[in-house]
């Protein structure tokens, strides 16, 4: 069934566990992924971006998400989310799609504007019903990383966090404790401290971007410190293309089916992987 990612991340919140948002680009990793949160009765959230929305089609994704979802998984809570809205006009896009759930990533931007845009997305999607995501802080890519760097112009303040929900009416936030996005080098060390600050002063679920390669205990302890949602992107790309570079490897084929059903079968167990890592195995 449909939700939105507020109905799934404040049962999380509550049940001190989190879910899995992970990006979809096409039909395989789409059904991987629903097929996994299926397999081991998990809530999930299905997300896409600007970009994928304009190589595959935004409503045309949507409508693939939202049918699988609907006529082939339909025990479990399934919400469609926008990832890293950039603009009002890209979440105004997604949220007359369907899209029961948007972010606006405004975490490049100055306080003001980010409080600002932010704003107006949230007045936008609350007449039509719609979650809306915020982020603080700014959690890097590989381009926006040179040398060293001072984390602490990239961390949340949890001070400025309180504001910035009261400020802006967001139903979710997206923090910064020295993750970063893709292959981009983290903070040694989360701030782990930092987190549990931002969770004693704020109500609404917190969500992690750029944590797809965190083991060893790292997922564990900031879902025990507030955390109530990873976004998983860079883990399903490298078990999609790995797969498929071996298949197409091994020898002559044409048959495309033959092809994909083994990077989709991968992406299937890496999901898998981060359901249970992130304790919503039997939450749905």
């Amino acid at each position: 069934m449909i939700v939105t990612t507020k109905t799934i991340l404040e049962k999380a919140k509550q049940g001190g566990y989190a879910v899995g948002a992970f990006n979809t680009v096409n039909l395989e990793t789409t059904r991987a992924i629903l097929a996994a949160a299926d397999e081991l009765s998990s809530p999930v959230i299905i997300q896409m971006t600007e970009k994928t929305m304009e190589y595959a089609g935004g409503r045309a994704l949507f409508q693939l998400v939202h049918n699988l979802a609907e006529f082939y998984h339909p025990r479990i809570p399934v919400a469609i989310h926008l990832d890293h809205g950039k603009s009002f006009e890209i979440v105004e896009r997604a949220i007359e799609i369907g899209f029961p759930s948007v972010m606006y990533d405004g975490s490049r931007h100055t306080y003001t504007d980010n409080v600002r845009t932010t704003t107006k997305v949230v007045a936008f999607a609350r007449g039509k019903g719609v979650t809306v995501q915020g982020e603080l802080g700014n959690v890097p890519y590989l381009s926006e990383v040179h040398g060293t760097v001072d984390w602490d112009e990239y961390m949340t303040d949890p001070d400025e966090a309180v504001r910035f929900v009261e400020d802006t009416g967001i139903d979710t936030l997206a923090v910064a404790i020295g993750n970063a996005h893709g292959f981009a080098v983290e903070r040694p060390e989360p701030d782990y401290e930092r987190l549990s600050r931002i969770a004693a002063k704020v109500s609404i679920p917190l969500i992690l971007h750029g944590a797809s390669d965190w083991e060893d205990g790292r997922a564990e302890e900031v879902i025990r410190r507030g955390i109530s949602c990873f976004n998983v992107d860079t883990a399903i790309k490298l078990a999609f293309v790995g797969e498929l570079s071996k298949v197409i490897g091994e020898g002559d084929k044409t048959d495309i089916r033959s092809i994909l059903e083994p990077a989709r079968d991968a992406v299937k167990e890496t999901v898998k992987h981060k359901i249970r890592l992130f304790g919503s195995e039997g939450k749905a």
